[in-house]
C-alpha cells in the first residue's frame, strides 16, 4: 500500500478559483468559512471530480474542521419520520423515559433527563461542576442508542410498553445503519483527500460502534437567557470520535467558533447535513483536521418564547477495539507525531465519563 509523504496541495493551501462545481459556501463570516459539497460528487465516474470532491472534505476538515453535504444519501422521508419518531418518544411520560436511563460511560445508551448532562470539552470533574455553577444545566434532554446486539449493554427500548415503541425501536435502528454506510463513505472521502488509500479506515470502522442520539431542546421563554446571559442549551465544546452527522430542524441555534474566537451561526440548510470532524479523528490526523467548538445558543429568532428544538446526532467512532495512531502522511522526519498511541473504546469511555 503506498502513501503519501505529504498531505495533497489542495486540502493544505487551495484558492477559492479552484473549488470544484460540487462546492460552495454554506457559511462565510469572521473568517470562519464553511464549505457546501455535493456529496453525489463522490461517487462520479469521472475519477478527477471524485478526487476534487474528497479533497474538498479535507480542505473543510483542515481549515475549520465544519463542512455541510447535500446529496448524501439519506433520504428526506427517512430524515423526516426519524425527527417524527423522536418527538414522539419525548413526550412519553417521564417515568417511561427515565426507565430507559443513561448508566455508564461504557455503555453510553438510554435517556438523560433535563439537567444531567453539561456539555463542555473541559476534562475535570470539578471545572465541569463549577461551569454549571456559572451557565447551569443544558437545558435539553437525549436519548442514546448504540450498535445493537452487544451484549455487555444492550440498547434499551420502548417497545416494553406499546406498540409505537416497537415502531420507534425498528426505525431507529434502520436510521443507525443508513447513517453507519454514510459514516464508511465520509471516511472513505477523507482517506481519499489525504492522499491515502480509499479503503484505509475501513477496518477501522466497519464495526458500527457509534452512537445515534436524539436531541431535544425543550420551549424557553427568552427571559430565560436575558436573566443569565452565560444560559446555553448546549455548551461549547468539541466531539470526542472521528465525525458527527448532525441533522437539524430549522429552528437555529448552532454556532460554530471562528478563527478570530467569535461564535457564528451555523444557518440551517434544508436538506443537508453538518458534519464536523472530531477530537479522536483529529488527534489521529497529528491535528492536521481541526475539531472546533460550537454550541446551541438561544435562537436568533426574536420572541417570548421559543418553540422546542429538535436535532439528531449521529456520533462516529473507530471501532472500540482499535488502537489509534497518527495517520500515514501526516507526520514525517520534520513535522513530528504529537500524541501516543491510544484504544478508541478507552478514549471515548475516560470523556463521557467526564461529561457525565
Amino acid at each position: 500500500m503506498a502513501f503519501s509523504d505529504e498531505l495533497p496541495e489542495f486540502s493544505r493551501n487551495q484558492p477559492d478559483k479552484m473549488k470544484p462545481e460540487a462546492v460552495s459556501d454554506a457559511v462565510a463570516e469572521d473568517g470562519l468559512n464553511i464549505p457546501l459539497i455535493d456529496f453525489s460528487a463522490f461517487t462520479s465516474s469521472d475519477e478527477a471530480t471524485k478526487r476534487s470532491t474528497a479533497q474538498a472534505v479535507v480542505n473543510g476538515f483542515q481549515k475549520t474542521g465544519f463542512i455541510y453535504l447535500k446529496n448524501h444519501g439519506i433520504s428526506k422521508p427517512d430524515v423526516t419520520t426519524t425527527f417524527s419518531e423522536s418527538a414522539k418518544f419525548f413526550e412519553r411520560p417521564m417515568d417511561q423515559k427515565l426507565a430507559m436511563g443513561w448508566t455508564t460511560p461504557e455503555a453510553n445508551r438510554g435517556y438523560s433527563q433535563p439537567g444531567r448532562e453539561k456539555t463542555t470539552d473541559l476534562k475535570s470533574a470539578a471545572e465541569i461542576e463549577a461551569k454549571r455553577a456559572e451557565e447551569g444545566a443544558d437545558l435539553k434532554e437525549s436519548f442514546e442508542i448504540g450498535r445493537e446486539g452487544e451484549p455487555k449493554h444492550p440498547n434499551h427500548w420502548p417497545d416494553q410498553f406499546d406498540d409505537d415503541g416497537k415502531i420507534f425501536k425498528e426505525r431507529m435502528l434502520e436510521f443507525h445503519d443508513r447513517c453507519r454506510k454514510l459514516h464508511m463513505r465520509v471516511m472513505q472521502a477523507i482517506a481519499v483527500g489525504l492522499g491515502i488509500d480509499e479503503d484505509w479506515f475501513d477496518s477501522y470502522c466497519d464495526g458500527g460502534d457509534n452512537t445515534l442520539r436524539l436531541l431535544h431542546y425543550p420551549a424557553v421563554k427568552s427571559t430565560v437567557f436575558e436573566q443569565n446571559k452565560n444560559t446555553v442549551r448546549a455548551g461549547a465544546h468539541t466531539d470526542y470520535g472521528s465525525i458527527t452527522l448532525l441533522f437539524q430542524d430549522m429552528a437555529g441555534g448552532l454556532q460554530v467558533l471562528s478563527p478570530n474566537g467569535n461564535f457564528i451561526d451555523a444557518t440551517p440548510i434544508e436538506d443537508t447535513i453538518v458534519v464536523n470532524a472530531a477530537d479522536l479523528l483529529a488527534r489521529w490526523s497529528n491535528d492536521t483536521i481541526k475539531s472546533t467548538k460550537h454550541r446551541v445558543v438561544e435562537p436568533p429568532s426574536k420572541a417570548d418564547t421559543h418553540p422546542a428544538r429538535y436535532s439528531i446526532a449521529y456520533f462516529c467512532n473507530p471501532n472500540f477495539d482499535r488502537f489509534i495512531d497518527a495517520i500515514p502522511g501526516t507526520y514525517d522526519d520534520v513535522r513530528k507525531k504529537k500524541y501516543e498511541g491510544i484504544n478508541s473504546g478507552e478514549y471515548l469511555a475516560q470523556r463521557l465519563a467526564a461529561t457525565y
